[in-house]
């Protein structure tokens, strides 16, 4: 199949393209490179060190014999974006490229606007471009949970059928965003869910817990492929960054009481959840969402692990409770369905002590890459 994966030089990008070339695909990439300028900005960098995106696509085509197609330009870029649809006549468009971090889309307006115009305009470019030029391409579009929030009642799987005053309906589950960048993903499920009513594409709407690990089998096979390892307080999100905090001998550092709750995937089933979506394709008109997590995790309980298994790499590691930079609840029922993907045969790889110990050794290993003094939060909600 013709796979487009936009925000192929990411974190989930990259190895979304190397396991989907290896399984036989002709895929293309569309990256403005802007992650990598964020590290920059910020002063942060990536654990693991990570090669240039075109060392990265040729040592994949001397490894694996495969060719991927790279276009280095902004999906806000309309010319940009509709040249690129109209060269590479994909048949599935997995679209990765949005600004990820709600600390990030929380520091200032500056941030705040520039995350809902990057997210929500280039989304919107890329609706209009599969309508003009490939309309029975299939989308993939990553959401997230957070969308949801944390409601009081199960989170269904996009959609609720509920009963009002003797009528019934069957509507998209309410949505509380948590954060600015949150906010940009529910505008994209909307447009897209009009645009498969209207306009008769055919979508599929990932909506991811948070990842943790940081290679697959593809990555993993040779130094100038690796993935990022963000650890950052921006960017790492909370078992990565409570790894590395335990190899820093850094207290490990959970928000207010911990018991948020959220859905967790490994990086490994977050590239299977996707080939699963492309091998069984929304139809035409058809918006579905798919809830893309393996287990729930609270955050305390996270740390808890970490702090279990560092003794085994001889790590003292000690929880540590800070003030809540996020307006959040800190304890709140939590219970969402995901069996979508499951039925379709994902076969969930499930956090135990092995792996964190493993992501304990690699942060050991690249422990002299730490930046101790971006592991605080520094952005506040309020």
């Amino acid at each position: 199949m013709r796979v487009l994966v936009c925000g192929g030089d990411g974190f989930c990008g990259w190895p979304t393209v190397l396991h989907l070339s290896a399984q036989g695909h002709d895929v293309a990439i569309v990256d403005s490179l802007v992650r990598r300028q964020w590290d920059v900005e910020l002063g942060t960098q990536s654990l693991l060190p990570i090669a240039t995106l075109p060392e990265r696509v040729a040592r994949w085509r001397e490894c694996s014999g495969r060719t991927v197609r790279c276009h280095i330009g902004d999906m806000t870029d309309a010319a940009f974006l509709m040249d690129v649809l109209r060269r590479e006549e994909p048949e599935a468009i997995v679209h990765f490229a949005e600004q990820r971090s709600a600390p990030y889309s929380m520091i200032d307006r500056q941030h705040a606007v520039f995350t809902q115009v990057n997210n929500v305009a280039g989304t919107l470019n890329l609706l209009y471009g599969i309508k003009e030029f490939v309309p029975q391409a299939h989308l993939i579009k990553l959401g997230t949970m957070g969308e949801y929030g944390t409601p009081n009642i199960d989170i269904e799987e996009g959609y609720i059928t509920i009963e009002h005053k003797g009528r019934t309906d069957t509507l998209p589950f309410p949505k509380q965003p948590g954060s600015m960048y949150h906010l940009s993903k529910v505008h994209d499920s909307h447009n897209i869910h009009f645009c498969c009513r209207v306009w008769g594409l055919a979508a599929t709407d990932l909506n991811q817990g948070v990842v943790y690990g940081v290679q697959t089998a593809e990555t993993a096979s040779d130094p100038v492929l690796y993935n990022r390892f963000d650890t950052d307080a921006i960017f790492g999100t909370a078992l990565n960054r409570f790894i590395v905090e335990a190899v820093a001998g850094h207290d490990l550092t959970v928000y207010g009481k911990g018991g948020q709750t959220r859905g967790f995937i490994q990086i490994a089933d977050t590239v299977r959840c996707v080939e699963l979506a492309l091998l069984h394709p929304a139809r035409p008109g058809e918006f579905r969402v798919f809830n893309q997590f393996t287990e729930q995790f609270s955050v305390l309980q996270l740390a808890e692990r970490v702090a279990a298994v560092a003794p085994r790499l001889r790590l003292r590691a000690r929880v540590a409770h800070l003030p809540n930079p996020r307006v959040e609840q800190e304890e709140h029922y939590y219970h969402a369905v995901h069996t979508a993907l499951i039925d379709l045969g994902l076969e969930p790889h499930l956090l135990d002590d092995d792996l964190v110990a493993d992501l304990l050794q690699l942060a050991v290993r690249f422990s002299d890459r730490i930046l101790a003094g971006k592991l605080l939060p520094t952005v506040l909600w309020r």
